[in-house]
């Protein structure tokens, strides 16, 4: 189906974006993998483009663009090119909007030009050992103490967490009423050199290899109270404020990782031979990418509705959900039945389905577990 949310500005940032990929991601890739991590000379090289600061206001060293249909495209690109840059995501799609809503404007110029530039990296850290997506069980503390704030406690899971310079933190300034177990909670700016922050493990996962997925320990943190992003005790509603973008960029990249799936099993079907025949002549095989096909068209009608939603304003928590849901699902799905057409090679690392089968695995578990997702989902509809 024609698609229609994207003009000739967005077309000409797909054209950057495809290049800057095809040259300084793909070679690499494999060694990021090993490593656990891009080296952060690759997130400047991004920031010369002008690619990390396309929302950020020309004030603060960005383009000045409000438009999320250019992290859109992004996204579209990074999939297609069957690689992952999850840290840059963050970055971009998750820490950059409470900046931009909440930050007062002495944060901004602290901290947003180092954003644009790449000399500033990111990541938010919400996830702790023994919360999961229960975020009302918050337990690490912000004590106040005079003009500061003195932070203690763990996170876990916190992607971009090696290469970070500045970590916006949910801590716990005040105990949750029994009314109301969501109060209590701020959200901090600690910059990653401060005495007291100390990076943990880069944890061993099966898949997102080259996404630096991290412990983050915090011993006596003191920060300035200017580092309070926002008012205190606001954090929950500052959480649920971007929870729908949030949302949606993942939604985004399962469907543009499920179309990249299509992509290399169609190339891989007509080339490989069994019993004399191509693999594509088969009608099971046929009839397979045709299921997979309609998946990825339905979910992509989705995607593009839902920018425009976002774009406008309008997309609610509720229809977030739905689209991570059905996108993440489908992804899923259909990455599946492509690894089952590679056969035995699906299963060899060095076929591009082996990686976007267990990239896969992930998106129905961050930013909402799929669990999550549907009882949000049902709340809506009174049962």
């Amino acid at each position: 189906m024609r698609r229609t949310i994207y003009q000739t500005e967005h077309e000409d940032f797909r054209e950057l974006a495809r290049k800057f990929i095809a040259t300084e991601v793909v070679p690499h890739f494999h060694e990021w993998e090993l490593a656990g991590a891009p080296p952060v000379e690759f997130y400047r090289r991004a920031g010369d483009l002008g690619i990390l600061g396309v929302q950020i206001p020309e004030a603060h060293g960005g383009g000045g663009q409000q438009s999320f249909k250019f992290n859109a495209v992004l996204t579209e690109e990074v999939s297609r090119a069957c690689v992952g840059l999850g840290s840059l995501r963050v970055h971009m799609d998750i820490v950059l909007p409470y900046l931009l809503h909440f930050a007062t404007e002495s944060q901004k110029q602290r901290w947003l030009p180092g954003m644009a530039s790449g000399e500033l990296m990111t990541a938010i850290a919400m996830t702790e050992p023994g919360t999961g997506s229960d975020l009302a069980g918050i337990a690490t503390r912000a004590e106040r103490d005079g003009d500061n704030y003195v932070i203690s406690g763990a996170k876990t899971f916190i992607t971009g967490g090696r290469n970070a310079g500045l970590v916006l933190v949910v801590a716990r300034t005040s105990s949750s009423s029994e009314s109301d177990r969501r109060s209590g909670l701020s959200i901090f700016g600690v910059e990653t050199d401060t005495p007291g922050f100390s990076v943990g493990r880069t944890l061993d996962k099966i898949g997102v290899k080259a996404q630096d997925t991290t412990e983050l320990n915090f011993d006596g943190v003191v920060v300035p109270r200017d580092n309070l992003l926002g008012e205190e005790g606001a954090a929950f509603e500052y959480l649920a404020h971007n929870l729908a973008q949030e949302r949606l960029a993942i939604a985004l990249a399962a469907r543009a990782s499920a179309g990249a799936a299509l992509e290399v099993t169609l190339d891989y079907v007509t080339s490989r031979h069994v019993f004399g025949k191509p693999v594509s002549s088969f009608q099971n095989t046929k009839f397979v990418l045709a299921e997979c096909a309609t998946d990825i068209e339905v979910g992509q009608v989705l995607c593009d509705r839902a920018v425009e939603e976002l774009d406008a304003g309008a997309l609610t928590a509720v229809d977030a959900a739905k689209i991570k849901l059905f996108c993440t699902e489908m992804q899923s799905r259909v990455v599946d039945k492509c690894l089952q057409l590679h056969g035995g090679y699906g299963y060899m690392s060095e076929y591009p389905i082996s990686r976007l089968y267990t990239d896969a695995r992930v998106t129905r578990i961050y930013g909402g577990t799929s669990e999550v997702l549907k009882t949000l989902i049902s709340k809506s509809l009174r049962i």
